[in-house]
């Protein structure tokens, strides 16, 4: 994942209270401007929504590009099926159904009869099999996809070199792409894709600006009964507090940004009409160590660092009390069911010790001066940089507990906050001390596993890493995950699963931090039909792959 899923917090900084003040204070006056607005002008309003990681926009729609505008996967391009986490569902999308072979070694995908392109053409398995290959040339991965074989229109086969289980969702949420057009473009990996061809519900792009753009009705959609709003507006925010204000002004329907104190800065507003949502299906939060740098390659100095962390302050000061804190099973509330409970049960290095803390770190030759700060090995002062991205104030105040934390073992932590494009440029070449990551949430933990403990997702540093920035590998774990891809039933994998969870637990390949939430607070002034905690047909996520079903299920107020 090359953009970071921007999970928010409350601040701890008192510029960040000030703004908290303004949100509480300044907005009242403008709320619920919009309350009144009658049943034709819902018809025909457009569902808006803030991107408060993106100050401004380029019109720039290419699936390949390093930052693309907002929906291009969720409301132009689609996948083949649709796995929903709140509800531990798979929708058929794309695919109207699938055929895994027993061996493990393939999967044919009957497509949906009757799809289209937004431009009119027919929706075939040439580009199914063209889209894999584009994807394979321009981004790699699908090391184990041997081919991607069209049988007629509707039918394409997906052969492994070696049984891989793991497949079907990674293939199956891939967006596809027209052949038609893609094909003809002389530079598919730098072409803005200015005007796109999908098969999504909304794929005609409309007054875009830098600040703003809508995406209109695709008008050959093959459910054109579930494009009941008349399309998308999405805007360019510079961070939380630009967004947050926006929704605490009534200015949108939908956001996905951390809100501190919720409660009174956004519901109390209107509570007839404001609602949110927060699951605890999202990425597990990772503290992740560049262990291509001392002192970080020793797991020890790991756990140690992980024993000073107070994570009951960094969920409820950090995540005012949205998440829950992880276990050193390392998995997220999305794997409920794969958890191994004897790790779960018997955790230490993920609770705070601070006492056992300063005793590791003494034991493995990092001593304390006379100033009560610790050394490294070689005489240098043990201190480090934190990394997160300036707009993301939840996670500058998890970075900023982290610091004073670790100040009780003598350890010294700065927080660096330049922008996120620096932030993850050093995640991805190797370069960063320590930062506040997102993990690979898939439908199932092996994703997890491979993307933090797989030797195979370790790349040197100065070679751009999507996964595994603190390039940790282990080849115990690689035989795990060789063995979970193999297993032809979830019973099987589960068991590998509790293996992965111990060798984890015994390696610390990352320090856990918490179970991210699914962030989505909504108004229904507007649009009806929200998922919610009774009726979890989707995540509240703008950027998930279930924002699909959202803009297929949400329709105008009467």
């Amino acid at each position: 994942m090359t953009q970071p899923r921007l999970l928010r917090s409350a601040r701890i900084a008192a510029a960040g209270l000030a703004v908290g003040a303004m949100l509480l204070t300044g907005c009242a006056a403008t709320v619920n401007k919009s309350a009144g607005t009658d049943a034709g002008a819902n018809a025909n309003a457009f569902l808006t929504i803030p991107r408060e990681d993106m100050s401004t926009f380029d019109r720039n729609f290419n699936p390949f590009a390093p930052t693309v505008n907002p929906m291009v996967q969720q409301a132009i391009y689609e996948p083949l099926l649709v796995f929903n986490p709140a509800k531990g569902n798979t929708v058929p999308w794309l695919g109207a159904f699938w055929d895994a072979a027993k061996d493990g070694k393939s999967v044919t995908f009957t497509l949906r009869d009757g799809v289209k392109w937004s431009d009119g053409q027919p929706f075939v398995a040439d580009d199914v099999a063209y889209t894999f290959q584009l994807q394979k040339k321009l981004k790699g991965g699908f090391e184990y996809l041997d081919s991607v074989t069209p049988a007629g229109t509707d039918k394409v086969t997906f052969t492994f070199n070696k049984p891989w289980s793991p497949a079907l969702y990674e293939i199956g949420q891939l967006p596809i792409l027209p052949k038609h057009i893609w094909s003809s473009i002389a530079d598919p990996a730098k072409d803005t894709n200015a005007n796109p061809v999908g098969t999504g519900p909304y794929t005609q792009v409309d007054s875009f600006q830098s600040q703003s753009f809508e995406l209109k009705k695709n008008p050959n959609y093959w459910q054109p009964d579930k494009q009941k709003i008349a399309g998308i507006k999405m805007l360019a925010m510079s961070g939380n507090d630009a967004a947050n204000l926006a929704s605490v002004n009534g200015d949108v329907d939908w956001s996905t940004q951390f809100i501190p104190n919720i409660e009174k800065t956004f519901i109390s507003k209107d509570k007839d009409h404001r609602h949110f949502w927060f699951p605890p299906t999202g990425a597990m939060i990772n503290w992740q160590l560049n262990t291509s740098k001392a002192p970080f390659n020793d797991a020890t100095v790991r756990k140690a660092l992980s024993m000073a962390v107070d994570r009951d302050q960094v969920t409820k000061i950090g995540m005012s009390g949205y998440a829950t804190p992880a276990d050193c099973t390392g998995l997220s509330g999305n794997y409920a069911s794969w958890k191994n409970a004897d790790v779960a049960n018997n955790c230490t290095w993920t609770k705070l010790n601070v006492d056992e803390a300063n005793k590791m770190l003494d034991g493995a030759g990092y001593p304390k001066g006379a100033d009560g700060k610790r050394t490294l090995k070689d005489g240098k002062p043990f201190e480090f940089k934190i990394s997160v991205g300036a707009s993301s104030s939840d996670w500058l105040s998890v970075a900023n507990v982290i610091s004073q934390n670790l100040q009780a073992i003598g350890v010294t932590a700065k927080v660096d906050s330049p922008d996120w494009a620096s932030v993850v440029s050093g995640y991805e070449q190797g370069t960063f001390d320590t930062g506040i990551v997102w993990s690979a949430n898939d439908p199932s933990p092996f994703k997890y596993f491979s993307s933090t403990m797989g030797t195979s997702t370790v790349k040197p540093v100065g070679a751009k890493a999507t996964e595994n920035y603190h390039r940790f590998g282990d080849p115990k774990a690689d035989d795990l995950l060789q063995q979970f891809a193999s297993a032809g039933d979830e019973a099987a994998q589960k068991q590998i699963a509790n293996q992965l969870q111990a060798e984890y637990n015994a390696v610390a390949p990352t320090v856990p931090l918490f179970s991210g939430p699914e962030w989505g607070d909504y108004t229904d002034v507007h649009f009806t039909g929200w998922p919610t905690q009774d009726n979890p047909y989707a995540t509240l996520s703008d950027r998930s792959p279930t924002t699909v079903l959202v803009l297929t299920t949400l329709e105008p107020r009467k």
